[in-house]
């Protein structure tokens, strides 16, 4: 297995662009985690509440969650290891990739007082020698349901996945994402763009730069996004209200087993 690298925090800015059918953009100032998901950042125990980490958060579900697809996933977990590690192992062997003595690294948000919310969480999966294998894009949207892409991007960090899951209720679950997901060094900087009929009407991007993980700045972390996951959900609320009071047209949303049992 390979050596496990030290926990990070990213001190970042992200900004979204959507240029059709109406203008609207914004900016916001963040943060995100950055760790070998067999070597979680452990804070001290008075900063502990601020963040957390769950293999519940992600992936294919444990016994009595739900995923976007119905899916109990009892059956692949039932005896096996139900970490994230593993979870991440057997979503990566259902797709026929081993990277079994492979380092894996996370970009994510983390629980904080009980209550995650992570847009965009992304796994870089690496073979025994070190090289990128592939790159895990898994999307969270605000009914609590989870979607991941697996993608082999290029030395550039770049990769094209047909849409799959419902995210905003401002847009049809087609199209194609056009990804740039290189694996973060000293900055970060991450876009995702929507394509449809060879227009580019939303775009998506996170940057910023790499700290230590250290009491001060975990604090300063929280200073620049306050209670974050609440922040965070508040914001895409916030903005889809003004979307919609500016006439945008709501997409309904497909009907899953996870939204029938929302709605029950």
């Amino acid at each position: 297995m390979s050596t496990a690298r030290e926990p990070a925090l990213y001190l970042t800015r992200i900004r979204h662009v959507r240029k059709d059918p109406v203008q609207h953009e914004f900016e916001y100032r963040g943060y995100s985690w950055f760790f070998d998901v067999e070597n979680p950042p452990v804070l001290p125990i008075p900063l502990r509440p601020f963040a957390s980490f769950h293999a519940a958060d992600h992936l294919a579900p444990t016994r009595g969650e739900i995923d976007a697809h119905g899916d109990t996933g009892a059956a692949r977990h039932n005896g096996k290891r139900d970490d994230l590690r593993g979870r991440l192992d057997d979503f990566l062997a259902r797709h026929d990739v081993d990277c079994a003595d492979g380092r894996i690294t996370a970009l994510m948000n983390a629980r904080m007082f009980g209550y995650v919310f992570d847009p965009l969480t992304v796994f870089w999966c690496h073979d025994a020698g070190g090289e990128l294998r592939c790159v895990i894009a898994e999307v969270h949207n605000t009914y609590g349901e989870r979607h991941a892409y697996l993608v082999r991007p290029d030395d550039l960090g770049r990769a094209g996945v047909d849409k799959r899951f419902y995210v905003s209720p401002f847009n049809d679950v087609d199209g194609r994402y056009l990804l740039r997901l290189p694996e973060p060094g000293d900055e970060l900087a991450l876009r995702i763009t929507l394509l449809r009929d060879r227009r580019a009407p939303f775009t998506a991007s996170v940057s910023g730069h790499r700290v230590p993980v250290t009491p001060r700045t975990v604090l300063r972390a929280q200073w620049r996004a306050p209670l974050a996951p609440w922040l965070i959900a508040t914001r895409i609320r916030r903005h889809g209200i003004s979307l919609w009071a500016r006439g945008l047209p709501i997409t309904p949303r497909p009907l899953t087993e996870s939204s029938r049992r929302t709605a029950l």
